[in-house]
Order: C-alpha cells, then structure tokens, then sequence
C-alpha cells in the first residue's frame, strides 16, 4: 500500500499529531472499527479520563489485531469527547498510542450514549 500525507500549503496546516488529508493507493484491506468505548472485556470502567483513554486505545488495539492489522495501518481517527476539558488529556494519550502516525483526525466534543464514558474512538485502518 501506498500512503502519502497531504497537509496543502493554502490551507491550515495541521496542529500536533495528526495530517490533514492522507492519500492511499494499492490497498488490499479496509477496516471501519466502530466507537470503541472505554470499558474492559469484562465491562468495568476504569476511574478518571486518563485510564479511561488509554483503555479506549486498548480496544482500537484489540480490534485492530482480530482483523490481521496494527496501529500502523491507521488512517483516520475520530474522537468523541464528552467534555472540551479533556482536550489536552486526550492529545498526549493518543500520541502515546499513535507515537509518530500522523493519522487524518477529527475530534468533537459531544452528548455520548453513557454518560460515565469520557470519550469514544473510532478508526478507519488499511493495508
């Protein structure tokens, strides 16, 4: 697969961690991973949004295996934050997980399903 990052130079460039556009050609695998939440396999929730991130990373992680992948194959992001607060949390946790990936990326700030449940990722993956 052929991946090239695309940030155009007449646009805003983007802020930390992540690009603009990605570009892929001569991919075999497509992977859509719906919003991973953050509980363990078992259900518990893990205390204060920093656990609760880094099981949600655990999670994209989990399903990204089952499917033959790895973060590598990463290609587009999109947080759900339940409050803006969490903002800078949830950049360093990511690029803990994403390290040097500059995946395309959008995060929102959004009412989600429990309300216990800081945030919710969601992943599109290819290789």
């Amino acid at each position: 697969m052929k991946r090239n990052i695309i940030n155009a130079k007449n646009a805003p460039q983007p802020r930390g961690g992540y690009a603009q556009a990605v570009k892929l050609e001569n991919f075999e695998k497509l992977l859509f991973i719906s919003g991973q939440i953050p509980t363990t396999a078992d259900d518990a929730l893990p205390d204060g949004f920093p656990a609760q991130a880094r099981q949600v990373w655990l999670n994209v992680d989990a399903q990204l295996k089952a499917a033959g992948m790895s973060k590598a194959d990463i290609v587009k992001v999109t947080t759900y934050l339940a409050d803006r607060h969490h903002t800078l949390e949830n950049r360093e946790i990511r690029s803990e997980y994403l390290g040097s990936l500059a995946p395309a990326m959008t995060v929102v700030i959004a009412g989600i399903f429990d309300t216990a449940w800081l945030l919710e990722v969601e992943v599109i993956a290819a290789q």
